[in-house]
């Protein structure tokens, strides 16, 4: 099987990268958003990022991917009681799949004849401590991404038939991607991710060569390709598991958190959740630069990942929501 292409290989795309280590750092700021142009390397670098990762440690044969023998459901046949390792899951969403296919299904003539829970586990059960990915988000059916932020934000699926209820952990980072031109999310939805990127077809000529270049190489030997950006690889994931552990540790000053509200007031954004996620990215990117406090310049970096996608039109304003963001981040910080 070949090796996924290296994270660390993909030539610029530094938004959508830095949006994607920060969910790996903390997974609690949400899904994350990729809108722009096919070919720009999103499914890449959801599975690079996944290989990335050190493996996850789980009951051997559980469909749900638990750490703990206690943890697993009481329905799941699990015949061993060892913990191996797997590769941190990436599981796809395809656009056609039904609810049973996404939650899973209960076998409804078995359970009333014989009193036994039979249930197949759907795709929120491989992606359980992974990634949940889905191409062209925005033609899935609304009810269904509703249902996936609800999950993904509760960690738990739960499906009910008839009266009887099966619930597994479903703990995952969504990842979305689509072309704005076939189709926009409702406002609602596009708030319940917790980050959203833009990501264009570079056009610089010397760094289109350089993906041409690397994508080549790594077509033609993706073995030896793989093992060239093995330091890379390492450096990245040591830093990861480093934010992770500093993470609880990394305060956020009351001036922070006045930061975060004035700026999404300026912004008109809607509820509390932009500060929350704004505040928890900001964290989690101060963890992995070793900062032990929360800054201005955190607060900067992450305002446009966590706002854009939050903001209300604005007919009369011709420019961008990242710019928008921009502007409200100069006129709040000065």
């Amino acid at each position: 099987m070949t090796a996924p292409y290296p994270f660390t290989a993909i030539v610029g795309q530094e938004e959508m990268k830095t949006a994607l280590v920060l969910t790996a750092i903390d997974l609690g700021i949400g899904g994350v958003l990729i809108f722009g142009d096919r070919g720009t390397g999103k499914s890449t670098a959801v599975r690079g990022l996944a290989a990335l990762l050190p493996p996850i440690r789980a009951v051997e044969g559980c469909p749900v991917n638990s750490a703990r023998l206690e943890d697993v459901p009481d329905w799941a046949q699990v015949a061993s009681r060892r913990i191996v390792a797997r590769p941190t899951p990436v599981v796809d969403l395809p656009l056609g799949a039904t609810e049973d296919r996404v939650v899973g299904a209960l076998d409804i003539e078995r359970a009333l004849a014989r009193g036994e829970k039979s249930f197949e586990p759907g795709l929120l059960a491989r992606a359980n401590r992974g990634y949940l990915y889905i191409d062209e988000v925005n033609l899935l059916e609304d009810h269904l991404v509703d249902l996936l932020l609800d999950v993904a934000q509760s960690g738990r699926n739960v499906v009910e038939r008839e009266g009887l209820s099966i619930r597994h952990a479903a703990r995952f980072v969504l990842v979305g991607s689509g072309n704005p031109e076939e189709g926009e999310l409702r406002p609602q939805l596009l708030d319940r991710f917790g980050l959203s990127v833009e990501v264009t077809s570079p056009r610089d000529i010397e760094a289109r060569i350089e993906v041409i270049r690397r994508r080549d190489a790594y077509e033609t030997d993706p073995a030896a390709f793989v093992r060239r950006w093995q330091r890379e690889e390492g450096r990245l994931r040591r830093a990861i598991l480093a934010a992770r552990a500093r993470l609880g540790g990394t305060r956020a000053p009351d001036a922070v958190l006045r930061d975060c509200a004035e700026l999404c007031v300026a912004l008109g954004s809607d509820g509390l959740r932009g500060e929350l996620t704004l505040l928890r990215a900001a964290r989690a990117l101060a963890a992995f630069e070793g900062a032990e406090t929360v800054g201005r310049a955190h607060l900067r970096r992450i305002a446009p990942l966590a706002l854009r996608h939050r903001l209300r039109r604005d007919p009369l304003d011709e420019a961008g929501s990242g710019a928008r963001v921009g502007r409200a981040v100069e006129e709040v910080f000065g």
